[in-house]
């Protein structure tokens, strides 16, 4: 459970960050001051998540890894976001593009202690 806390705490971290960066995109109506506010709003929940997550995090993993997570957790929450909100499409070379990420990310996983 010490291991998996933290995943889940970055998982929701992302989903507000993601919806802080990107909801705005949608909508054209308002000014940007009114879209800047709305999205720090969203964001402070993001610190309230991410924060306690890496606390808790670098008991179990090392700094590389946590980061690393993040990375991972970040990269499938927007594919997600982009595609059942913001309706975009994935490509083969997007698809293509992740699978390089995730080798990477695999390598720091892979690294000795």
């Amino acid at each position: 459970m010490a291991y998996l806390f933290p995943i889940i705490l970055l998982a929701l971290s992302n989903v507000f960050m993601t919806f802080a960066w990107y909801w705005h995109l949608k909508f054209q109506n308002l000014p940007m001051w009114i879209f800047i506010l709305i999205s720090w709003g969203i964001a402070f929940f993001e610190y309230c998540l991410a924060v306690p997550a890496n606390r808790l995090g670098v008991q179990v993993f090392s700094v590389s890894e946590l980061k690393t997570l993040q990375e991972v957790i970040t990269l499938t929450v927007f594919v997600g976001f982009a595609v059942f909100y913001l309706g975009d499409r994935m490509t083969l070379q997007h698809i293509l593009g992740f699978a390089v990420i995730a080798m990477g990310a695999a390598l720091i996983f892979t690294a000795p202690k």
